[in-house]
């Protein structure tokens, strides 16, 4: 898989993860266009950590991805240290994304992307966690890739969505704070 500047990462065999096409991850950051040099970012259920990557690439101050497969954690890692400078930071977290979130209560990010397994009962509980804790900066966004014929989105306390887009069988929706 090669991300922005052609650089090349490493991924897991087999359908583990899924990797964000190179359609969708394309779309997503020229959307974002101008909002990630200098941002912090928090990519959930981060797969291969490809979206993480992009964001370094792009200068994303600080990166922090949440993943439980711990090969893909490793992959995670390796990925990230290949492209982050020595002005930027990256955390690994190991584990079910639900839990895991509460660690990083008052954390806020200006960039949040959320892309779990399409089939999961993930959706709301980590949208609810993300506004519950505090996550998601006053001027941030979030971005969910899901799978528009099997979860429908919806405002959820506190959050609003901004809008949605479609690529074939991938649909990005977009939140902000409301207010």
């Amino acid at each position: 898989m090669r991300i922005y500047g052609n650089r090349l990462l490493k991924t897991l065999p087999g359908q583990n993860t899924r990797p964000t096409s190179a359609k969708v991850r394309e779309a997503l950051f020229n959307i974002w266009q101008g909002t990630i040099a200098g941002c912090t970012w928090l990519d959930l259920c981060a797969g291969n950590g490809s979206m993480g990557a992009e964001a370094l690439c792009r200068g994303a101050s600080s990166v922090i991805g949440i993943e439980k497969n711990s090969k893909a954690c490793q992959i995670i890692r390796q990925n990230w240290e290949q492209i982050a400078t020595a002005e930027q930071t990256f955390r690994v977290i190991r584990g079910d994304v639900t839990i895991k979130l509460a660690s990083l209560h008052g954390t806020q990010f200006e960039r949040i992307y959320f892309d779990p397994p399409y089939k999961s009962k993930l959706y709301e509980p980590v949208l609810n966690a993300i506004r519950s804790y505090n996550l998601l900066a006053s001027l941030g966004a979030i971005a969910v890739e899901h799978n528009p014929k099997i979860w429908q989105p919806k405002d959820i306390s506190g959050l609003v969505i901004n809008r949605t887009k479609v690529y074939g069988n991938t649909a990005l929706t977009f939140y902000h704070l409301l207010g």
